[in-house]
């Protein structure tokens, strides 16, 4: 009854995947060191900033992948989307560290010839993810992974993921004052900002980089991709409270706090997004922003109690 995440033979995870991990997984510390012997200072953060955070991010994503496609058939167009996945997210990897070392903005920058080229190449590579995510989204929510509180808390994850990956697309569109520049033969070099209501490159959050003055798209970018991670681990979390709470050891219990935590987590992405959208910083949200939290914490609770007071019920009616 106690469902955990399982770990097929590591031969069925996808390899080229493994790879991008390992390639990657190297650059968490190189970054890092960058981040404290390299002074230089870019969009108002630590040059090497943007490429720790993306290294640590993409280690984590492409081994969830890597092993979530140990459970699929062995389609010959699962395979090819979860290899194109694979080149997206190296092929943008190596982008942004190559601007990191020239000295350069990656996103967004059309300044030069070479510039707009390298942006062109990564804003492609994001297209091309996000449809493969789709493609083997698709076949992944149709099987079954453990019991089903940890299946469904991959599918909400899978959905939610995409939605975050989307976000994207939003950062890639001219800003007002871009737009007007163009028009008026001042253009900047830049197309696209992930911060609203604020220029990038303002004050920061540490670590995060994310905007403390304007809205900042990257905040729903960020929870919406990881869902798939975290959903999962609210599953195993579960699976073993389940081990010290009697109630939890109903795989109906389980299930239907996974929904309602899925639920609660979606709202939470749209939150975060409605927020952005208002030019609101993520620590200084207006009162409207407070109520809706309250109300989404408020609702997830509720549906916390009832699940489990249902699952106390049923467990006294036997």
């Amino acid at each position: 009854m106690h469902d955990t995440i399982t770990w097929p033979d590591l031969r069925g995870w996808h390899r080229p995947l493994l790879v991008v991990a390992a390639v990657t997984a190297p650059f968490v510390l190189v970054s890092l060191a960058g981040v404290l012997l390299d002074g230089r200072v870019l969009v108002g953060a630590p040059i090497w900033a943007k490429p720790f955070k993306f290294a640590v991010s993409i280690v984590i994503y492409a081994l969830t992948w890597s092993w979530l496609i140990a459970y699929l058939p062995r389609h010959r167009l699962v395979r090819w989307a979860a290899a194109i996945i694979a080149a997206a997210l190296l092929i943008e990897y190596v982008v942004i560290v190559g601007q990191v070392v020239r000295g350069r903005q990656s996103h967004f920058n059309v300044a030069t010839p070479l510039d707009a080229v390298l942006w062109g190449v990564m804003g492609t590579s994001i297209a091309v993810l996000w449809l493969a995510n789709l493609v083997v989204a698709v076949f992944l929510v149709r099987v079954r992974i453990g019991g089903r509180p940890l299946t469904w808390a991959v599918r909400a994850g899978t959905v939610i993921s995409l939605f975050g990956i989307g976000m994207a697309f939003m950062m890639t569109r001219p800003t007002t004052a871009q737009s007007g520049s163009m028009r008026g033969g001042d253009f900047g070099g830049l197309i696209g900002a992930h911060s609203v209501g604020v220029v990038d490159g303002g004050p920061i959050m540490p670590v995060t980089g994310w905007s403390t003055t304007g809205g900042d798209l990257r905040i729903t970018h960020f929870i919406g991709i990881h869902a798939l991670q975290a959903l999962p681990l609210v599953a195993v979390l579960l699976a073993h409270l389940a081990r010290r709470l009697p109630v939890l050891g109903d795989e109906v219990v389980r299930t239907r706090l996974v929904l309602v935590a899925s639920a609660g987590y979606a709202a939470l992405t749209l939150l975060t997004l409605w927020q952005a959208l208002r030019g609101l910083p993520l620590l200084s949200p207006d009162g409207v922003t407070l109520w809706t939290a309250a109300a989404i914490a408020g609702l997830t609770l509720a549906g916390t109690v009832t699940v489990i007071g249902a699952g106390r019920a049923r467990r006294a009616a036997r």
